[in-house]
């Protein structure tokens, strides 16, 4: 494992000193730029002691690899990963537990997307396998645009073992198909509820389909066939809370 790793972008440098700061290392800030939500993260960062430089923008580019960082960078420790044994904790928590499964979605501007479509929506945790998927990278953190605090990444060795251990804990766990029989809308998403959706293109591997008690698509009207995952992921999640909160 990386001893280090590099954060950016305004939400997720806020994000982390609001809830992780004994992982930041030092900030590097864009020389020049003046500007209030700057200015509160280089606030944040020195009340915790922790080192402020101001740099050219080439010095924060090649940092992290020409992403979009806003004028901030962060040298940071590396997070904890969270395991099987952090997700049964979270299953303790909650009388209803309410969990997004992402199969094989391997970029990581869809994990970040999902994860912030996740916070909205109420998700408390976001379960992917280990391998055969993006995990939480700087650049996740960026899109999440701070969800990635706030709602758990959990990563599983077997992810259909998983599945089954949801099942025998009284979680319904439904999977999103296009060769699925039903819509989303016909199907009753109430109670405790494990949505999983596939990675693009593939969908979901053939023992993770096996797994699921029941399988779901959207209505496709026009050319197109499929959704971006993080999208279809947005409505199907929508989709839940509506009716969640119609009991």
């Amino acid at each position: 494992m990386a001893q280090q790793e590099w954060l950016y972008g305004l939400h997720a440098m806020q994000a982390v000193l609001e809830n992780e700061p004994e992982r930041v290392l030092e900030v590097l800030v864009l020389k020049g730029r003046d500007d209030d939500r700057l200015k509160q993260v280089i606030n944040q960062a020195r009340r915790f002691g922790i080192s402020v430089q101001f740099c050219q923008r080439k010095v924060l580019d090649d940092k992290v690899n020409g992403e979009q960082h806003q004028g901030v960078v962060a040298r940071a420790k590396p997070g904890r990963v969270m395991d099987e044994a952090d997700l049964d904790a979270i299953l303790e928590r909650h009388d209803e537990p309410f969990l997004l499964v992402l199969d094989g979605v391997t970029d990581p501007h869809n994990i970040g997307a999902c994860l912030r479509t996740a916070d909205a929506a109420g998700v408390q945790a976001l379960v992917v396998p280990k391998d055969k998927s993006a995990g939480l990278t700087a650049t996740a953190r960026k899109v999440a645009c701070g969800a990635a605090e706030s709602v758990p990444l959990i990563q599983v060795t077997n992810l259909s073992r998983t599945l089954k251990h949801l099942q025998d804990k009284g979680v319904w766990v439904i999977g999103t198909a296009g060769e699925a029989q039903q819509l989303i809308y016909d199907v009753k998403l109430t109670g405790p509820t494990a949505l999983v959706m596939g990675a693009e293109g593939k969908g979901m591997r053939r023992l993770t389909r096996e797994n699921c008690d029941e399988l779901v698509k959207l209505p496709m009207a026009g050319a197109v066939s499929s959704l971006n995952v993080s999208v279809a992921t947005g409505v199907c999640l929508y989709e839940i809370v509506r009716q969640r909160s119609r009991g």
